[in-house]
């Protein structure tokens, strides 16, 4: 699910070089954009000069759904948890490989079924005691044994057989069978003696003290739900300390304000929902001082069908439409759905039509349909389909089942995404040709009738990690909720047998080439079940101020995405545009943007820098 957004969505024209724009305007403009005059007063700026305070504020459309690692899904949340704690590994910036978190090594046994990692000993708690292996067992022994604790991340530790911290610098974890994504076991490793007290992991939203104690290159001082996050440089981060001194996740519901705002210089970036609207970049490239930055995205954007809620035990809750459980049905909707008019039209190019579940940014596992599998655009199939499987046009061209009543679907949409709103028209209109009515319920809270299974179709997108273990495991008949209606790392109900015997056999596959093709089959199976249809993978669209932000980091190097990385390199690695020389503090080996005020200024009658990149391409993460 994605409350959006999972996890995306961003706009990119496919296959071309990248074009990464300052906004034009007059020398004169330029020169005396940040003076203040009657007709232009100065701005107030995210940056807080009185002071010399050094604030990087960045708009985001997404509320945070929990401060708890063991509870958040939304992107804006676990984005803020890898800033506050470390993780056992990390993906460098520049191509993802793994590369050390808190720990600096692990190996496994010969037969694979015991890992040891080795904790660093330079990593201090914000409290000034140290960072151990004892941490790192606790958290997943807690995963492990307490159901609470285990309601976003369970899929990582279900193959755990017992973990154990027999040095304040070694972690052992045993397996019940080798497992190929050791070395991506994206969980947040928490202050034992910070948490130790918890009783009800299910409740406890870890924002009732602040400081809140982490490891991390940020510590979060303060939250203000709906409204705001702050946190603060960690001094004793390892890598070192961030450079900005304070960093701010301000929430925009309207991102129309929130391009407002950073127009004025009110922030110093702006995500979008979760990435710019074409408009918005649009206008924002004729903006001075402002960068937007195209990317290929991470996410995906998808349509998702209710398959029937249901618990782990098999009860049923929900009012998803019955109709929907027939694969005919399911099919004859997704034929309608013209993804090359969507791509055109309303990302207007700014993202490449969907096919397989893994977005083409990550090759390895990307997968596509072949010919004769591929649900392509065809309305008159379509028709048959629907008349296959009973459902006929009556004398006023509507859909009817054998009981007489029209066939009208729901379908969730997220009420400050505009994209969900212009797609949803479409599909009202190709659907309503079919003979099917459509109603587009735009929330603003699709998490509380999602988790109860009152939808019959949904708008959905999930981030993808480099190793896609985690969005593949939310497919699997072990995600789905313990009781009705409970939070559960399950998106859509599914449960399939066939495509849990994939899942398990990729996940003890250590052949990169074997365990990807296995990822295949995975993806073609879900294709084939006809509960999710990824309708296009958006590009990460989104920017920033030059006069307030010199330089930041991009994921991949190669013209990567700044909001939403997997790993903390772009707010750590973020400098102020008028900092002094940057440190050579060993960050990681990702790419740098940034364009010097004095260039800028030089040119004045407006530049673009051309980067070249590859071709290839929340509320959850």
């Amino acid at each position: 699910m994605d409350t959006r957004v999972q996890q995306v969505p961003a706009r990119r024209r496919p296959r071309r070089r990248v074009r990464v724009l300052l906004g034009s305007g007059a020398v004169a403009l330029t020169l005396t954009a940040g003076l203040a005059s009657p007709l232009n007063p100065a701005p107030d700026q995210a940056q807080a000069e009185s002071t010399g305070k050094k604030t990087l504020t960045v708009a985001v459309a997404q509320s945070v759904d929990s401060l708890s690692p063991f509870l958040a899904q939304r992107l804006v949340s676990t984005s803020i948890h890898k800033l506050m704690y470390e993780y056992l590994t990390n993906y460098d910036a520049k191509d993802a490989r793994t590369v050390p978190g808190l720990a600096t090594a692990w190996k496994p046994s010969a037969d694979k079924l015991t890992w040891t990692f080795t904790i660093r000993k330079n990593s201090k708690w914000s409290d000034g005691k140290q960072a151990t292996a004892e941490d790192a067992a606790w958290t997943f022994n807690k995963i492990m044994t307490d159901e609470g604790a285990a309601t976003i991340s369970a899929s990582y530790v279900a193959n755990f057989k017992k973990v154990t911290a027999p040095s304040p610098d070694k972690l052992v974890i045993e397996l019940k069978k080798p497992q190929a994504t050791m070395t991506a076991i994206d969980v947040p490793i928490v202050p034992k003696h910070e948490w130790d007290g918890v009783k009800d992991f299910t409740k406890f939203g870890n924002d009732d003290k602040f400081p809140i104690v982490g490891n991390g290159p940020f510590i979060l001082t303060d939250y203000k739900k709906d409204k705001y996050v702050k946190l603060s440089p960690n001094k004793k981060f390892w890598r070192g300390a961030p450079k900005f001194d304070e960093l701010v996740f301000k929430t925009y519901k309207d991102q129309d304000a929130a391009v407002a705002a950073l127009k004025k210089g009110e922030v110093s970036f702006v995500a979008g929902q979760p990435s710019l609207s074409p408009a918005q970049a649009a206008d924002l490239k004729n903006v001075p001082n402002v960068k937007v930055n195209d990317a290929p995205g991470r996410r995906f954007f998808a349509l998702a069908t209710n398959p029937g809620a249901r618990t782990k035990d098999g009860k049923k809750f929900g009012n998803g439409h019955p109709a929907l459980l027939d694969e005919k049905v399911r099919q004859a909707l997704f034929l309608s759905v013209d993804r090359k008019t969507i791509v055109d039209k309303v990302f207007q190019g700014y993202a490449v039509e969907g096919e397989g579940y893994i977005p083409p940014r990550f090759s390895d596992y990307f997968w596509k349909p072949g010919a004769d599998q591929k649900l392509a655009y065809d309305p008159k199939k379509a028709d048959r389909l629907l008349d296959e499987a009973g459902y006929k046009k009556n004398g006023d061209g509507k859909r009817v089942g054998k009981d007489g009543k029209p066939l009208d679907f729901r379908i969730l949409c997220h009420a400050t995404d505009p994209v969900d709103k212009s797609i949803g028209n479409y599909l009202k209109e190709w659907w309503g040709d079919l003979g099917i009515g459509l109603e587009v319920q735009c929330l603003d809270n699709v998490t509380d009738p999602w988790y109860a299974g009152e939808y019959d179709l949904a708008f959905d997108g999930w981030s993808v990690n480099p190793d896609p273990d985690y969005v593949l495991a939310l497919h699997i008949c072990g995600a789905l909720p313990s009781k009705p209606g409970a939070t559960s790392p399950t998106d859509n109900f599914i449960c399939d047998k066939k495509y849990d015997d994939l899942y398990a056999k990729q996940q003890g596959e250590y052949d990169p080439a074997k365990r990807a093709d296995l990822v295949k089959q995975m993806q073609s199976r879900l294709y084939d079940t006809g509960y999710m249809n990824i309708i296009a993978y958006p590009n990460a669209v989104e920017a920033y101020r030059t006069d307030q932000i010199k330089s930041i980091t991009t994921m991949p190097s190669d013209a990567g995405n700044i909001y939403g990385q997997d790993g903390y390199w772009s707010w750590w690695s973020a400098v102020p545009a008028d900092a002094g020389e940057e440190s050579g503090d060993g960050s990681s080996t990702g790419v740098v943007i940034g364009i010097a005020a004095a260039a800028v200024l030089a040119l004045g009658a407006g530049t673009f820098v051309v980067l070249r990149r590859r071709s290839t391409a929340e509320e959850r993460e």
